[in-house]
């Protein structure tokens, strides 16, 4: 039977949008880690207002709209304030209700120069690393680094000499025309009028206006472990190796080894990471800092495989995160919408690791040992005093030396019995508690493949 199209508008309409959004919509557990991160920034948004005045947008829905803005590629924040009209997805993840109307754009504008003195894309890029550690998924001793040119929101028509005057144009305000032939252009006697902080620089066959991104990654799942941008030199990449490290070691983790490409091997970058107590695993070049003492080691061919998952992560943020070009001016605006970016990325990677991992099963264990004076960690059979020590009730049985006493034939068949009826029921339900194969967990990227882009191992 054909279906009809009732024209009458619905007068009244109860909707509720929690249960709209389906229950294994990724989204969740993106909305989870990002609301226990930002509550714990409360204090410091505390400090960022004042006591007195009118109230304005909260703080952390400003910080997940920036989140939705690199999760779902949207083009402006402009256009993300009129999608929130009438995305109830966008509302959800904002805990905003239908009544609510959206915030105008200007909201970012207003509140980013006090989001960047504060310190507060760096601060929820560190609370998602911590929460990441604290679940185990972060090598605290393996990392690897890399950079990236980003493009700077300035055309090479505004790259021009400090001595020149500036003249109106003839032609076109808005795209005048600029011959270059026969000028040479430095970073040294030019800049550019748009944002004087980019620097051209030259990758491949075109000169572009750029800022250098460099992303410090650990090895054991590839979560980004720090992000920075400063200004592409020729030595960029190499000068922030000292601050990568020690921005790490301050956060609580110990760097052992660093993986890099063939950029990090200059002798003065070798011994930046050498005073640290940093093993240099970098791509070796014909004339080499490093030698075959590091070189003949396992470790460092797996770093020089793992390293290149970093290529990984600046696809992502390029791609789906948007950050191929900036849209801000300034190193500062710059740094802080790459670090919205890094912690999206990181948040994807963490919720695609967690829905991986499975679940175990409790075997079934007999009720005499599960008694409350049951050691909780392994005994030790050849130290007794590290077992009293940890709390352990040293018995006869535990020493190696120790007479096995004898039982009757009757009771150890009976014993056997039991224990391998025991056996089958705890296979039993081993087998009926197996999760699903990780390759059939929904993922992130596998649930919305058009909008959060491809997919992160």
């Amino acid at each position: 039977m054909r279906g009809r199209h009732d024209p009458q508008a619905t007068m009244l309409a109860f909707v509720d949008l929690e249960e709209r959004v389906p229950n294994d919509h990724p989204l969740r557990i993106i909305k989870a880690v990002a609301d226990e991160a930002l509550d714990r920034l409360s204090p410091e948004f505390d400090r960022m207002y004042s006591k007195v005045g009118r109230a304005s947008v909260p703080p952390e829905r400003l910080l997940k709209a920036s989140l939705l803005i690199s999760l779902y590629s949207v083009r402006s924040e402009r256009a993300f304030c009129e999608e929130l009209e009438y995305n109830l997805l966008f509302r959800w993840f904002l805990d905003m209700n239908l009544m609510e109307r959206s915030f105008d754009p200007t909201v970012f504008t207003k509140n980013r120069q006090r989001l960047v003195e504060h310190k507060i894309g760096q601060a929820l890029f560190d609370e998602v690393v911590w929460e990441a550690d604290r679940q185990g998924l972060l090598s605290d001793e393996h990392f690897s680094v890399d950079g990236t040119l980003i493009e700077a929101a300035a055309s090479i028509k505004s790259f021009r000499s400090r001595q020149e005057e500036r003249q109106p144009p003839d032609d076109d305000p808005g795209n005048p025309s600029v011959n270059f032939r026969g000028e040479a252009l430095r970073n040294e006697t030019h800049e550019s009028s748009t944002d004087p902080e980019a620097r051209l620089m030259r990758k491949g066959k075109e000169a572009k206006l750029v800022f250098m991104g460099h992303a410090l990654m650990e090895n054991r799942n590839g979560l980004l472990m720090d992000f920075v941008v400063s200004g592409a030199t020729g030595t960029a990449e190499r000068d922030a190796v000292p601050r990568l490290l020690d921005d790490a070691r301050e956060r609580g983790f110990r760097p052992k080894t660093l993986g890099g490409d063939r950029g990090y091997d200059t002798r003065e970058c070798v011994r930046a990471m050498r005073d640290r107590g940093v093993t240099p695993h970098v791509a070796q070049r014909v004339h080499s800092a490093i030698d075959c003492r590091t070189t003949r080691h396992t470790g460092y061919r797996e770093s020089q495989k793992v390293r290149k998952q970093v290529e990984e992560v600046f696809g992502w943020m390029k791609t789906v995160g948007g950050f191929r070009r900036t849209r801000y001016r300034g190193v500062e605006l710059t740094e802080l919408a790459g670090n919205f970016v890094a912690t999206a990325y990181n948040l994807v990677r963490k919720t695609n690791l967690l829905s991986c991992q499975p679940t175990r099963a409790v075997p079934l264990v007999p009720r005499a040992e599960c008694a409350h004076n049951a050691p909780t960690a392994p005994l030790s059979p050849t130290n007794p005093s590290a077992n009293r020590q940890s709390g352990h009730q040293t018995s006869p049985q535990t020493h190696r030396n120790a007479p096995v006493p004898t039982h009757s034939t009757a009771d150890s068949r009976q014993t056997q019995f039991f224990s391998s009826l025991l056996g089958l029921q705890a296979r039993k339900l081993t087998r009926a508690l197996q999760p699903p194969s990780c390759h059939n967990v929904g993922h992130l990227d596998t649930q919305v493949p058009s909008v959060l882009g491809p997919k992160l191992r």
